[in-house]
């Protein structure tokens, strides 16, 4: 017996199509619920989606991936089908069973740009996947149950349909296209449809790379590591471990776990970090305060901002780089990217070498005093509790972040 099915259709200010796409797929599949992700509309789509049968939920401007994943969640378990909120024509046939991930390639191209977008989605899903595809981007899938939990959360924006494909492959599942009769709305050689495919290239690119979910269950680009370009050995090799604590840790937490646990990446990151820093300092009190300021840093990473807020008076006190926390700074809060333990450990790391140029003496022995109480304070309590529960702590903590 077939698994249930579910419709999931991100839809965007598409009043003028949204109802008749629900009505052609609730009369094609009518034992099928229709779940339309409305993803921030300015106009009427909640409504008309309602009208026309849909169950609707009302999110803020989220994102493609983001919409989708939310519906995903909404949904009972079983199969999905995917569908763009103004189709027009017939999916059955990506239900055939031909394999786990049917993708639906369209007979006729109408619109449409130059092909960069799709040349570069092609070219990304060869290099992680070993797959060919015609329509990388296309939208009208049909998931297995086994597809659905390799591949949900998806990548956020436009790169979901990108990464799915990568990691339904990458599980071992079977990938196949289909080329069908449909339509849809094409995108033209205007301002906003090469805004539309720019928007498409840079997601698919970022969707290929890292990715992590954060504590929403969102799944995010782990964007941490560009703290290593041009600040030297050092902070390269620090940011190095921290990006593979962020692909490849277990489920433990704090020193004691890991210490526990045995060979893990958190103690690859307690005993390497020191290291660096000694052998970038040639000092002892440099060791602990780059393994010190980087652990602290990555405690606060529990948020939004959060350890780069605790970063930005540190490095202006120690007269640390700016730019690259003020460029993440925005992306992070708005949860578009993600720091990682990469990022918050590669920042730390810039604390702590600046501390040993800025400090000597009692200052620096201070310095690594004030670091190790918060370390320690922060195995016995999470610092972000912490943090919520101080008046003030919260309100500042709480800025620029998505309710």
């Amino acid at each position: 017996m077939d698994d249930p099915l579910t419709i999931l259709v991100a839809a965007r200010d598409e009043e003028s199509s949204i109802a008749g796409t629900v009505r052609a797929l609730r009369g094609v599949f009518p034992d099928a619920e229709v779940i339309v992700a409305d993803d921030g509309s300015a106009d009427r789509t909640a409504e008309r989606a309602e009208d026309a049968g849909a169950v609707v939920l009302r999110l803020p401007r989220l994102g493609k991936g983001q919409a989708l994943s939310a519906a995903e969640r909404a949904a009972p378990p079983g199969r999905l089908l995917l569908c763009d909120a103004e189709l027009d024509g017939d999916v059955t046939p990506l239900l055939d069973g031909r394999a786990e991930l049917v993708v639906a390639a369209f007979a006729e191209r109408t619109g449409g740009g130059f092909g960069i977008a799709k040349r570069a989605a092609r070219l990304v899903i060869r290099l992680r996947a070993g797959l060919e595809q015609r329509e990388p981007l296309s939208g009208q899938r049909a998931l297995s149950a086994r597809v659905r939990a390799a591949a949900f959360p998806l990548a956020p924006g436009f790169g979901c349909e990108v990464r799915m494909t990568i990691d339904a492959s990458r599980a071992g599942l079977s990938v196949a296209e289909v080329t069908l009769p449909l339509r849809h709305r094409a995108t033209t050689r205007d301002l906003a449809g090469f805004r539309h495919r720019a928007r498409q290239l840079v997601d698919s690119v970022i969707a290929s790379g890292p990715l992590a979910v954060n504590y929403r269950g969102r799944r995010l680009p782990l964007v941490g590591w560009i703290v290593a370009l041009g600040r030297g050995p050092a902070v390269a090799t620090v940011t190095a471990i921290g990006l593979a604590d962020d692909l490849w840790s277990g489920p433990e937490r704090g020193f004691r776990g890991h210490l526990r646990a045995g060979r893990t990446t958190g103690v690859l990151k307690l005993f390497g970090i020191p290291v660096v820093g000694l052998i970038a300092t040639r000092r002892a009190s440099g060791a602990l305060l780059v393994g010190l300021a980087a652990n602290v840093l990555n405690q606060l990473d529990t948020r939004p901002g959060r350890a780069l807020k605790a970063y930005l008076p540190a490095a202006l006190a120690l007269d640390a780089p700016l730019g690259i926390a003020v460029l993440l700074l925005p992306y992070d809060l708005r949860e578009m990217a993600m720091l990682g333990d990469a990022g918050a450990n590669g920042l730390g790391a810039l604390l702590g070498l600046k501390s040993v140029e800025r400090f000597t003496g009692r200052g620096r022995w201070a310095a690594i005093g004030a670091l190790a109480g918060l370390t320690l304070l922060g195995e016995r309590i999470s610092l972000g509790a912490l943090i919520e529960r101080t008046p003030g702590l919260a309100q500042f903590d709480r800025l620029g972040r998505r309710a």
